[in-house]
């Protein structure tokens, strides 16, 4: 019964993709402003389902992290419908010609971008994504099939009632935005395979999930990562910025994916930074765990593990550890890192170029948090994820990474000899 639910919606999908491929970039932006009026209108109900999965969340126990992921508030239902009118006036990728250029035939050979088509999209405790990638795939001409975790499913069945309904009323083909109902896990087993309708499959969420995905997914996958996030504190660092820049992509939102879990500190700049930072840290609820170096200068936090450098904590945990050199915090980086968000907090030209130069990242930090790796702060207006994988699409991804590209040949008559 879920396989043949979901390949139905699948072929909703594919036509409704069809005639979104056909449809002006003004009456996708009225769409989404609809979109996001009907959010601010309904944000009461909204709020009431959410409650619903906050009162459940609780009663299993989410983390606290978790529960921040699925919370919505009044300012957050804002800020989604914001997200979307952001969406609305950016310019709309699809129909733009890359590039062209003549033959000695004359044929004349372009690149048009144009949608995906059908965009799968599995993805955990988090609502907003409900809002964010059905934007995202309006705005680039695709059908959205969405599969949200159970713990945010009353959440996500509000949220998609809402926009997906103001979306048809605004002209927008029916089945452009669907909810998978249903919190069977069959239902993912299912879309992992529906080539047949699926363009490509996004998965959001954490290593297991994406694991799951990747590995037994017949249907392009684009592989959003973890991310095990790391701050290294140059020798001669302004270490004021650096304990700034630290709390913020520690503190600011511990939870989410381009959250610092491993600080990284030159032995030169340790004992000056470290006193004052623990207590610091400490003081907004953050449990420390240290290198024996660290434990020397901090001797009453936890001892390191070899599984804490490896570890995406996704809550208020840090792990840190004392190098020597950029070097070996290059090392660190390039063994433990999930090539998600790096960054360096120096003085030094030359060391900041050779730590941009050789981090292998999504993104790449000097003298900033790794909390800015996100579609809004970008200019995106939102993202469908944060692509830690090389192919198509790397960082966060906006508007354009929803698109690819076809080849458009104009010719006079000529034929191949």
């Amino acid at each position: 019964m879920v396989r043949e639910q979901i390949m139905e919606q699948g072929k909703r999908a594919r036509e409704a993709a069809r005639a979104l491929a056909t449809v002006s970039t003004t009456e996708k932006n009225e769409a989404l402003k609809a979109m996001a009026a009907a959010l601010e209108a309904r944000a009461g109900e909204i709020i009431s389902a959410n409650r619903l999965d906050m009162e459940a969340g609780e009663a299993k126990g989410l983390s606290r992290a978790l529960l921040d992921r699925l919370l919505l508030t009044p300012e957050r239902v804002a800020e989604m419908a914001g997200g979307l009118r952001e969406l609305a006036a950016l310019p709309d990728p699809v129909g733009e010609v890359v590039r062209m250029w003549t033959r000695p035939n004359g044929l004349q050979i372009g690149q048009l971008r144009v949608p995906l088509g059908v965009v799968g999209i599995i993805y955990e405790a988090r609502p907003n994504v409900t809002v964010d990638a059905a934007g995202l795939c309006l705005k680039t001409g695709n059908a959205v099939l969405l599969r949200g975790g159970s713990e945010a499913i009353h959440s996500n069945q509000a949220i998609s009632a809402v926009i997906s309904e103001a979306a048809v009323v605004a002209g927008m083909p029916g089945g452009a935005i669907q909810l998978v109902q249903t919190t069977d896990r069959e239902a993912v087993n299912v879309m992992l395979r529906m080539n047949e309708y699926l363009d490509v499959l996004i998965p959001r969420g954490g290593s297991g999930l994406i694991r799951t995905v990747v590995e037994n997914a017949s249907v392009p996958v684009i592989e959003t990562g973890v991310g095990n996030c790391h701050v290294y504190v140059d020798q001669g660092a302004d270490l004021e910025m650096a304990e700034r820049i630290i709390i913020n992509a520690k503190t600011q939102r511990p939870g989410v994916c381009n959250a610092m879990e491993t600080l990284l500190v030159h032995s030169q700049e340790a004992v000056e930074l470290l006193p004052g930072l623990g207590k610091a840290l400490s003081a907004k609820g953050v449990e420390l765990r240290g290198c024996p170096r660290t434990r020397e200068i901090l001797p009453e936090i936890k001892e390191a593990t070899e599984e804490d450098w490896m570890t995406e904590y996704l809550d208020l945990i840090l792990a840190i550890k004392v190098v020597d050199n950029l070097t070996e915090a290059l090392d660190h980086i390039d063994t433990y890192g999930t090539r998600h968000s790096e960054a360096i907090v120096t003085r030094d030209y030359n060391r900041a170029r050779t730590f941009l130069q050789s981090v292998d990242a999504a993104a790449v930090y000097v003298n900033a948090s790794t909390r800015f790796t996100d579609g809004f702060q970008y200019g995106f207006g939102a993202e469908i994820g944060i692509s830690t994988q090389k192919l198509h699409a790397r960082g966060p991804m906006g508007l354009e990474a929803l698109t690819t590209i076809k080849y458009i040949v104009y010719g006079d008559g000529q034929i191949r000899q």
